[in-house]
């Protein structure tokens, strides 16, 4: 990737406001990811959740624990960073976007019935992310030169 193209991807106006979701929404992802990866915060750890997923369908069941784990995880570090944020967003989202359809649809929305409500939130915190970036106060911008 050459330099103009990496400076735009990191290049954020989006000011104070997009510190004050990216901050939040990744300390609720890593906490999130620290869950499945490292069994943190009464979470089950890769094993565990690699053996829950396996049973929803979603195989192979370690894997895919590793994938949502590190995605959450270290997306969320990055965004509470800011740094390569949009990439770390869209990557959550995309996260989001299956623990809504694999997990959560079929109780519908509210979150008393483990509805979506909650993952849908995620969803759109970290698509709206991932189009405006990090904002000024972010490596991001830092690395970018503004």
């Amino acid at each position: 990737m050459n330099t103009a193209k990496f400076r735009t991807l990191l290049r954020s106006n989006a000011g104070f406001a997009a510190l004050i979701l990216r901050v939040p929404v990744g300390i609720i992802l890593a906490a999130h990811g620290a869950q499945k990866l490292f069994g943190w915060f009464g979470g089950y750890g890769l094993e565990g959740t690699g053996q829950w997923m396996a049973s929803i369908g979603l195989e192979p069941g370690f894997l895919m624990a590793l994938l949502a784990g590190a995605a959450e995880f270290f997306g969320g570090l990055a965004l509470i960073l800011g740094i390569l944020t949009r990439p770390a967003a869209l990557i959550s989202a995309v996260t989001m976007v299956v623990a809504i359809f694999t997990v959560h649809f079929e109780n519908g929305l509210f979150m008393a019935n483990n509805g979506y409500e909650f993952a849908l939130s995620l969803l759109a915190a970290t698509a709206a992310l991932t189009v405006m970036g990090a904002g000024r106060f972010s490596l991001d911008n830092a690395i970018a030169g503004n």
